[in-house]
């Protein structure tokens, strides 16, 4: 009599096994097919109708009026009938000044089952400095390098060799501009081979073909107030041009920086990690932890890291003009901060309208820089 038995039991197995496929398969179907998202690092106050954050004129303008509470996130992901979608990781009320709450959005939207994030563009944006030797205030820059500077080794300047140009070196390294060994016993954690990067590069050919995209489709405003601020940038003649649309890598540090010196730090920085091929362009606080979380999410098939762009509004510069004490400029983004945010929605929104519009053409093959 077992042999019956067996196999009913069988049966019921199997029914059970096809009940629970067709079970995932309609809950895979039910799930939100997000085409564009835009990411962004802080609010001030509400969304909409009061003084404009990085993420108010993409909520105003795009009018992301509908609302989707997702577990764990800092912020509702809003959005509209086109089908874009938007989202902002901090806010002015916020008690607290951290970056994990970037990390904390990108896993709470990459984890909600009800989200499927599998064919996404992702558009990051936010304000940030830029090096007077790359570029003007108001100017909108596409990176294709991500370049994380937190993890690293530090001795106060007073304390260094005298032959060092600064305190700040790598992991595994014993003088600052050294790229660690990949190798056992280089001065790792408890002795262990050493095998990290601090770069995050993005898709260069999707990054270019938004470049391309946007420089051809807008103009940034030029006002008397950017003007005024620029003119102080004698012998920087990139500082001095009106706002442009730019390529430019990206370096990101939890820790507000300013001055010469750590201007020159991060150049080279930057690149050291990019073996030569990347140029420090603007400098921000969240940007590794957006795409370092999103990376770790691709890995394991959430999200495809190779439709990630970053775009950053330059709001002011990383250093005060020749000759003016640093303490005049620290801190000071009230001179370029609104043109920065028009900066990101006029560049962006050229390449968000183009995905969306044509996403018959985008859903399965990522635009490339021709």
């Amino acid at each position: 009599m077992k042999p019956p038995r067996i196999a009913r039991l069988s049966r019921w197995a199997i029914l059970a096994v096809l009940a629970t496929a067709s079970w995932a398969s309609a809950a895979a179907a039910e799930r939100i097919p997000i085409k564009v998202i835009v990411i962004s690092g802080f609010e001030v106050g509400d969304d909409t109708g009061d003084a404009p954050g990085e993420f108010q004129y993409w909520a105003e303008r795009e009018k992301l009026t509908g609302t989707l509470e997702v577990q764990g996130a800092p912020h509702p992901l809003r959005y509209n009938a086109q089908g874009l979608y938007g989202s902002v990781a901090g806010n002015t009320r916020d008690t607290t000044l951290t970056t994990v709450v970037s990390s904390e959005l990108i896993m709470a939207l990459c984890l909600d089952p009800a989200l499927d994030l599998r064919k996404t563009y992702w558009l990051i944006n936010g304000i940030s400095g830029i090096d007077p030797a790359s570029g003007p205030i108001g100017s909108a820059v596409w990176a294709e390098n991500v370049v994380d500077a937190d993890a690293m080794r530090e001795v106060g300047e007073s304390e260094m060799p005298s032959t060092w140009p600064y305190g700040l070196f790598a992991i595994g390294t014993f003088a600052p501009d050294t790229l660690p060994r990949a190798e056992a016993g280089a001065g790792g954690w408890g002795g262990a081979t050493l095998a990290y990067d601090m770069n995050y590069a993005l898709n260069p050919g999707l990054t270019r073909w938004a470049y391309a995209l946007s420089k051809a489709g807008t103009t940034l405003p030029d006002t008397p107030g950017l003007k005024a601020a620029r003119q102080a940038y004698v012998g920087y003649p990139k500082a001095l041009l009106p706002p442009q649309i730019m390529m430019g890598d990206t370096i990101a540090t939890a820790r507000y920086w300013h001055g010469l010196k750590r201007t020159i730090w991060a150049r080279n920085w930057v690149k050291m990690w990019t073996h030569g091929k990347g140029e420090m362009s603007t400098t921000a606080m969240e940007q590794a932890a957006y795409v370092g979380s999103l990376k770790r999410m691709a890995a394991k098939g959430l999200v495809d890291f190779n439709r990630v762009l970053m775009l950053r509004g330059a709001s002011n510069y990383c250093m005060p003009p020749p000759g003016v004490d640093f303490l005049k400029t620290v801190g000071d983004e009230s001179m370029g901060t609104t043109a920065a945010f028009e900066a990101n929605y006029r560049a962006g929104s050229v390449v968000v309208h183009e995905l969306l519009k044509n996403w018959s053409k985008y859903e399965n093959a990522t635009p490339q820089s021709l």
